[in-house]
């Protein structure tokens, strides 16, 4: 399960550090995508996979819908410090610049930047969404 916050920077090169308890849960390989949140979503092989299958048993028009989704994709393999390349198309389409905040969210983690970040943030650690999200988990 891939949980936490962690702050990392984009280098000049375009890399950013996968934080280790991530790299651990994603694997030695793993794809960054779009999302409709204009962050970035990274997926361990094995999600990735699994939506693969799921995509090619849909009808050709739904697959459509989902093209920019792994037409956008990224394959990484992070270096031997635990780096991967950020394409420019994924960090612009993100409005990713030096500082970004990496989300674990459960199945997968998200990529945002810093200050677009921070609203977000705010907003889902009021009391009342914290309150409402715990009431839909029955926890």
């Amino acid at each position: 399960m891939m949980i936490g916050t962690y702050q990392h920077t984009v280098d000049a090169k375009g890399r950013m550090f996968v934080p280790a308890p991530l790299r651990k849960q994603l694997g030695e390989e793993f794809y960054v995508t779009i999302t409709g949140e204009r962050c970035l979503q990274i997926y361990s092989l094995e999600m990735w996979q699994r939506a693969l299958e799921k995509l090619s048993a849909m009808p050709q028009k739904n697959q459509r819908t989902l093209r920019q989704l792994f037409a956008s994709a990224a394959h990484c393999v992070p270096d031997g410090q635990g780096r991967i390349p950020l394409p420019q198309d994924l960090r612009d389409y993100a409005g990713l610049s030096k500082n970004v905040t990496i989300v674990g969210t459960g199945l997968y983690a998200q990529i945002w930047d810093s200050e677009a970040y921070k609203p977000i943030q705010d907003i889902e650690r009021s009391a009342e969404s914290i309150n409402e999200a715990l009431e839909e988990l029955d926890f």
